[in-house]
């Protein structure tokens, strides 16, 4: 006979839920050291083909796949195709795996839709970061979503209370606002670390840029302009200057020797890149002034006084003020900075070669406003 008092709930698993991870690759070696890599942090799921990765499709739903391009019947490139053109499997991040390195395989796989390339053979602990990272952008971009539809819901109700309304609504704003930025931060270093050697350098720009901002309101130049802007969102917009890097191959962007003519001509695609890429982010976010400020440094810091910078060569004030600023504030830092192709350049030294770009490189106001701070740039580029 049973006992009456014996418990009979279900016993819950308080376990964490891991995020699952789909990898397909012909080489059984591959798989292994891939789901060896992640299996620890992620639900790892090994699948020998494209043909079988669809038919798992159909049962489960990963929040990233990782795919091999060089693979017999489907390869990568034909699988992401129909990945993407399937409404239930669109969304699906992908990231290629392949031994192909040249800069125009990765331009190919990543103009297909896939959001990274990583070369083998991999390292175990680049593979987990660059996944973790992906997947902690996913997770932002959903949170935020869903920070969007509850303040909707929300913003009903907020008729009910009238003699609270404004405060409520700067208060939910806010919100989504601070989420904006943590999930573009998260960007931004994605792209830093994409990057062995530039550490720092998106801080240092942004230490520079508020030097140069200072000064134009010290001396009262471009008066009416600078009050219509929030110099706090402006600077952290400028985090994502150089976000087109993500678009653009580790060998690249880690090649420890200075680049030849055609790898230059890669590494300048950035600028168009990271419009694009802010503009997709606009389709999200809409009016958004953060994003509308990161657009413009992203796609103009690179331009000449004289017109023969890039990417559209335009001159003079025509390029937007925030990208002639950030402009001196990017070039002092490379110059200053150690590359693997060349020794930092004294403060001094790189103070001279941004006077002689006066007229030709910089806007020549802005220039005679970098020499009057150029002792606090020396400053903060000396504490790092």
């Amino acid at each position: 006979m049973l006992n009456e008092n014996v418990n009979n709930s279900p016993v819950v698993n308080k376990e964490k839920v891991k995020s699952m991870v789909m990898i397909v690759d012909d080489n059984i070696a591959n798989l292994q050291v891939a789901k060896n890599s992640l299996s620890e942090s992620y639900d790892v799921f090994t699948v020998p083909s494209a043909e079988k990765m669809f038919d798992l499709l159909k049962r489960n739903k990963p929040e990233i796949i990782l795919l091999d391009i060089d693979m017999p019947k489907m390869n990568g490139h034909e699988a992401i195709k129909v990945l993407k053109s399937n409404p239930d499997s669109c969304d699906i991040p992908v990231i290629f795996l392949t031994a192909m390195s040249s800069p125009e395989d990765e331009l190919i796989g990543l103009s297909l839709g896939a959001i990274d390339y990583i070369s083998k053979p991999f390292m175990p602990q680049l593979l987990l970061k660059r996944v973790d990272l992906h997947l902690l952008v996913q997770n932002q971009k959903k949170l935020l979503e869903m920070q969007t539809k509850k303040l909707e819901a929300q913003g009903k109700e907020l008729l009910h209370f009238n003699n609270n309304l404004q405060n409520m609504v700067e208060e939910k704003s806010n919100d989504v606002l601070k989420l904006q930025r943590a999930i573009l931060k998260t960007v931004a270093n994605l792209v830093e670390n994409r990057d062995c050697f530039t550490g720092g350098h998106i801080e240092r720009t942004q230490r520079g840029l508020k030097l140069l901002i200072d000064g134009l309101n010290n001396i009262g130049l471009y008066r009416e302009q600078l009050f219509e802007w929030d110099i706090d969102l402006m600077l952290d917009s400028s985090q994502l200057h150089d976000v087109g890097k993500i678009a653009i191959s580790d060998v690249i962007l880690n090649k420890p020797t200075k680049l030849t003519d055609e790898e230059f001509k890669l590494m300048k695609q950035h600028a168009d890149l990271g419009v694009k890429i802010i503009e997709e982010m606009e389709r999200e976010i809409p009016n958004s002034n953060f994003l509308k400020h990161a657009k413009i440094f992203a796609g103009t810091h690179h331009e000449k006084w004289d017109g023969t910078g890039y990417p559209r060569g335009i001159p003079g004030e025509e390029i937007p003020l925030p990208g002639r600023l950030l402009a001196i504030a990017d070039v002092y830092d490379a110059l200053v900075s150690k590359r693997p192709y060349k020794q930092p350049f004294s403060h001094e030294d790189a103070v001279k070669i941004i006077k002689n770009g006066k007229g030709t490189h910089f806007d020549p106001v802005l220039v005679d406003v970098f020499e009057q701070v150029a002792e606090q740039f020396k400053l903060f580029s000396q504490s790092e």
